[in-house]
């Protein structure tokens, strides 16, 4: 061979040398992509390091020596050729002038029209050659001299070609990347208008173009570069579509809209094209651009394709995985829910499994809303008491619990000695008692789903323990997680769990976009820890869902910067169960829900205590004593209203309240009636609809176990009612002073019915106070004579009042006129027959809670006087039982009947006088003024009179001092006299215009002192000159205060008036001439 090629051309090659064949070398990496059946020896195992050095050097010596060498050489002749032929200026002009014939001539759809000897195919050759040799500037300048050629013979596949080895070339020498990109323009476009013929070259041409582009770190031109390539085959579009993204997502700025729309572009055009797993990879990239935000709809898509074809490769649980983030897609059509339901449903039945879905959607359950209700020493009566506001009860208890936990925010905090610390941060509840746990569940979807089975998941152990569950997990198998099925209990299907607790179950069929409140509950049977771990549920009896209540769900979160709250009782669900404790049982027998305002009634209260552990030391306080208090035992076997009656045979004086006792409303029950297991306690109570609205009554019962072993000494029974008080009557009084006599008032009541159907008959009206005596003014037949105030009727009572409160009066006058019943006044008829006695309970008491309530700033002086209407009313009858009788009392305090004046005073006197005043030019009348000081205070009083004249103008009707009727005499014979303010008188003539009908005769100006509820009497005079009638009524009164002695200051904080002036009364005289 050396000598028929020569030595230099010939060279020997060993190979295969290793005879064993265990030669280890590195893994191709196109074996797993190589078809058919592959050799079980490794590929290369027979070559040894020797021959792999022997392979490398022949291969070098192969380009150095021949191929580079051959390939100069062929560039040399090439360029001498191309030379001679093409260039300068007389070739130029010769090959324009052969070529101008040609451009009439037809286009070749196929472009073979040069071959591989002509001056063209040379030239290409030629360029071609010095690219690969890196001689970039002589193939550049080939290129040029061809190109020109190829375009005037429209010879446009190899113009596309040689445009296209143009820009490469521009690009490798980086001198102009516009000539670069605008030659990789015309090579795509012209491939283009080629037809289906340019196809892959343009894609080849596109790909060239998009990687110049990414080496120059412009992706967003390159992505707009591989959509254009992107053509009308799936495969194709897809490979495109998804290097398109890619440029999306490294472009500058980040462009993940684009890189998200174009990788599920790309996905869907793989699935087209039966490529499940390049579909499957594209649509989990986009995962990442969708995932927290707000491109709900496009995510469910990606969400529900990934998991249907996870199922169709045979992964069902990756695939029920991403279904699972469809499922609670409410903002989607209700055709796309159904579609997502009944897909994920289809692949849960092909598993043939039951899965045990952690955090599962359906229903969304919505933790703020989730409350956990248990009860240690607070037992609750109903589920209203049980949400009523913690800070209320305990304003309620503090009076009756023990001062030492009165702070407590949990009961085990009081009792350090006796629990370890870390019992300290757990609540406690009781063996035996249930623990509530109230879940707001919502169906988000349109379409109605059924929820069965639904219990909490708890934990319960004889020793206290503070691990947390583990709720890393996503899916669970059920069949095969036997762990699970012995560390929780669903609904007592163990033995052993059963025997620790018992949990209810609840079964529920959601409407579309509807929300349930679920109360769930757990009661443990005997001591130890109790945790509620979660809710476990089964969807359409098929995936059983089970959420974990985590801590950072039902704890309080913390402001950043700011001292750690403590936790609430309620947000942990860590339980120290206890043994057994006694809890009372109570219930208010007859309360109604919707009553009228002043409804009077007796109630019972019942408790009983199942336990057969004794209670004792039983204390009960009232949020609202206005509308509820508590009764003697002894008026239970009374009949009602019957028992509120006057008897005939009782004397007794009209009962006080006791306000220290009033005012306490902490009621303690007798020993004797401690509640035992045997039978329960029954206590009667007073209730009055006190005003009208929506009223929440609050009741608390305190006791104490005769056991005092356990932890829990005390416990509180907690107790709420709802009512509606509707409106009934209407009554408001008007008092004035009686022109005539001192110490008596006339009263006006007006009473209106506010009722739209109901008619009410008005019993009687009650004074409160044993000085007062009542009548009425007109006959009571004459003011109603149906006897019931019917719906929006109005009635008006007159009556006449008297006040026998004296300084000097006994308790045992006051009291024989309260005997006698003359503050009570029946509204019937004259028979006094068959009145309540408001001076005894529940009257009374209702109405010292009526006067604290209705309680007002004392401004002026005076006494006060409250009035009771009491009226009756029938119920209609029901199933036959009898109408009954209700009474209303309806109370008004603290109505006043004296001015802001602490003085009350009455002239008194002759009305008529005959005198002869030709005899006597004058006549003097005497008269006498009785003053009363109705304060508590002494009082003196300056009596001021003043002399009438007429007014000096003419021409005015009357003067503004002429007060009456009055007689102007002849001005001739008018004279009087002018008292000094020593008394003396001095005779002066007045003129015309100035002479008085008459004159105070007596002291111009007289001062007196009383003490407090006294009267006396001033004697006064007067001369009259004519006859005529006149009135006396120009005088004043002018009061002070006098303070007590050594109480000089002690007015300071008194809002009252001190001091004040008082307008004389009218009081008309008539003097006649005496014939």
């Amino acid at each position: 061979m050396r000598n028929a090629f020569g030595a230099n051309d010939c060279r020997l090659l060993c190979i295969n040398s290793s005879a064993d064949g265990a030669e280890e070398h590195q893994e191709s990496p196109w074996a797993s992509y190589k078809n058919g059946t592959s050799n079980n020896n490794q590929f290369g195992c027979f070559l040894n390091v020797d021959d792999i050095e022997e392979l490398r050097n022949t291969m070098h010596d192969l380009s150095s020596k021949h191929i580079i060498p051959h390939m100069e050489l062929k560039i040399r002749v090439l360029n001498q050729q191309v030379s001679a032929t093409r260039k300068g200026f007389r070739n130029q002009i010769k090959n324009l002038w052969w070529r101008k014939g040609k451009e009439d001539t037809l286009e070749n759809p196929d472009g073979s029209t040069y071959t591989f000897s002509s001056t063209e195919s040379q030239i290409r050759v030629l360029g071609d050659y010095a690219f690969m040799l890196r001689d970039y500037e002589l193939a550049l300048s080939n290129y040029r001299l061809i190109s020109t050629d190829y375009k005037l013979d429209k010879a446009w596949k190899y113009y596309a070609g040689v445009q296209e080895m143009m820009g490469l070339a521009y690009f490798m020498l980086d001198q102009s990347r516009k000539d670069s990109e605008y030659c990789m323009e015309n090579a795509f476009t012209t491939y283009l208008k080629m037809g289906s013929s340019g196809g892959w070259n343009a894609t080849r041409c596109g790909i060239w173009w998009a990687e110049m582009l990414k080496a120059r770190d412009q992706f967003k031109d390159a992505a707009g570069v591989y959509c254009r390539i992107s053509g009308e085959e799936p495969l194709h579009s897809a490979v495109m579509l998804e290097q398109a993204s890619y440029c999306f997502l490294f472009s500058t700025p980040t462009m993940l809209r684009k890189y998200g729309f174009h990788i599920v572009l790309s996905g869907d055009l793989y699935m087209k094209c039966d490529q499940v797993k390049h579909a499957i990879r594209t649509y989990r990239s986009a995962l990442s651009v969708f995932k927290g935000t707000t491109w709900n709809h496009i995510s469910d898509h990606v969400h529900f394709h990934i998991g249907k074809w996870y199922a169709f490769l045979g992964m069902s649980d990756e695939g029920i995985k991403h279904l699972l983030e469809v499922l609670a897609c409410g903002h989607q059509s209700k055709a796309t829910q159904e579609l997502f339901l009944r897909e994920f449903f289809r692949i849960i039945e092909e598993t043939g499994k039951t899965f045990e879905v952690m955090r599962l959607q359906l229903p969304v359950i919505n933790f703020p809303l989730m409350k956990v209700v248990f009860e240690d020493h607070r037992t609750y009566a109903s589920p209203t008491a049980a949400s009523a506001k913690e800070s209320l009860w305990q304003s309620l208890e503090e009076d009756i619990i023990p001062s030492h936990s009165v702070m407590k925010t949990n009961w085990l905090e009081s009792q350090p000695k006796i629990l370890p610390k870390k019992y300290k941060e757990s609540n406690v509840c009781v063996a035996g008692e249930a623990i509530k746990v109230d879940i707001s569940l919502k169906n988000p979807l349109q379409i109605p789903i059924s929820i069965s089975n639904v219990s909490l998941i708890c934990k319960h152990s004889a020793e206290y323990d503070d691990t947390e569950s583990d709720a890393n997990g996503h899916l669970i198998d059920y069949q095969n997680n036997k762990e699970l099925r012995t560390a929780v209990s669903v609904s007592g299907d163990f033995s052993l769990e059963t025997s620790l607790f018992t949990l209810s179950e609840v079964d529920i069929s959601m409407r579309g976009g509807e929300t349930i409140l679920v109360q769930l509950t757990v009661t443990p049977k005997i001591e130890g820890s109790l945790k509620i771990i979660g809710v476990r549920w089964k969807l359409s009896g098929s995936v059983v869902g089970v959420c974990n209540f985590h801590s950072d769900i039902v704890r309080k979160k913390v402001a950043k910067g700011k001292r750690k709250l403590k936790q609430s009782v309620k947000d942990n669900l860590q339980f120290l169960v206890i043994k057994s404790l006694p809890r009372l049982e109570g219930v208010i027998h007859d309360l109604p829900t919707t009553v009228c305002a002043g409804d009077l009634r007796r109630l019972t209260l019942e408790l009983r205590n199942p336990s057969k552990i004794s209670v004792k030391n039983l204390k009960m306080r009232i949020s609202h004593p206005r509308f509820l208090n508590v009764a003697a035992q002894e008026v239970k076997n009374s009949e009602f209203p019957s028992c509120l009656e006057k008897q005939a045979s009782s004397s007794q004086s009209c009962s006080q309240v006791d306000d220290a006792k009033a005012t306490n409303s902490v009621f303690v029950f007798p020993e004797t009636v401690a509640s035992s297991w045997e039978a329960p306690l029954r206590w009667p109570l007073w209730f009055r609809a006190a005003a009208s609205g929506s009223i929440s009554l609050y009741i608390t019962i305190y006791y104490e176990m005769e056991d005092g072993s356990s932890v829990i000494t005390y416990r509180t029974l907690r107790m709420h009612y709802n009512l509606e008080v509707l409106p009934s009557l209407e009554v408001s009084f008007q008092t004035s002073r009686s022109p005539s006599r001192l110490q008596q008032f006339l009263v006006r009541m007006d009473v209106i019915n506010k009722t739209a159907s109901q008619s009410f008959q008005v019993h009687q009206l009650s004074c409160v106070g044993d000085q007062w005596e009542l009548a009425l003014l007109q006959p009571i037949d004459s003011v109603m004579p149906l006897k019931f105030l019917m719906a929006g009727q109005a009635l008006s009572y007159f009556f006449k009042l008297k006040n026998h409160r004296t300084r000097g009066s006994t308790e045992d006058d006051i009291s024989s006129l309260a005997t006698s019943g003359r503050a009570d006044v029946s509204l019937l008829d004259s028979d006094s027959t068959g009145l309540f006695d408001a001076s005894i309970p529940p009257l009374n008491l209702f109405h010292h809670q009526e006067r604290v309530h209705q309680e007002r700033h004392k401004q002026g002086h005076g006494s006060t006087v409250d009035f009771i209407l009491i009226s009756k009313s029938w119920s209609d009858s029901s199933a036959g039982l009898p109408r009954t009788t209700e009474v209303l009392s309806h109370h008004t305090c603290h109505c006043r009947i004296a001015s802001n004046s602490p003085i009350w005073w009455l002239m008194d006197g002759p009305r008529s006088v005959s005198h002869d005043f030709a005899a006597a030019a004058f006549c003097e009348i005497n008269l006498s003024m009785t003053i009363y000081n109705n304060s508590e205070d002494a009082v003196s009083v300056r009596i001021s009179t003043f002399d009438s004249t007429p007014s000096v103008n003419p021409g005015a009707s009357g003067s503004g001092d002429e007060v009456g009727w009055h007689h102007t005499s002849n001005p001739s014979e008018a004279k009087v006299t002018s008292p000094d303010v020593t008394g003396t008188r001095i005779g002066k003539a007045l003129p015309t215009e100035s002479v008085s009908p008459f004159i105070w005769s007596g002291s111009s100006s007289t001062r007196v002192n009383l003490e407090p509820l006294t009267s006396v009497e001033v004697p006064l005079q007067i001369s009259v000159f004519s006859p005529g009638t006149f009135d006396l009524s120009n005088y004043s009164l002018h009061w002070n205060l006098v303070p007590p002695s050594g109480n000089e200051g002690g007015r300071e904080n008194d809002s009252r008036v001190s001091s004040g002036t008082c307008k004389g009364h009218s009081y008309h005289v008539t003097v006649l001439q005496k014939e």
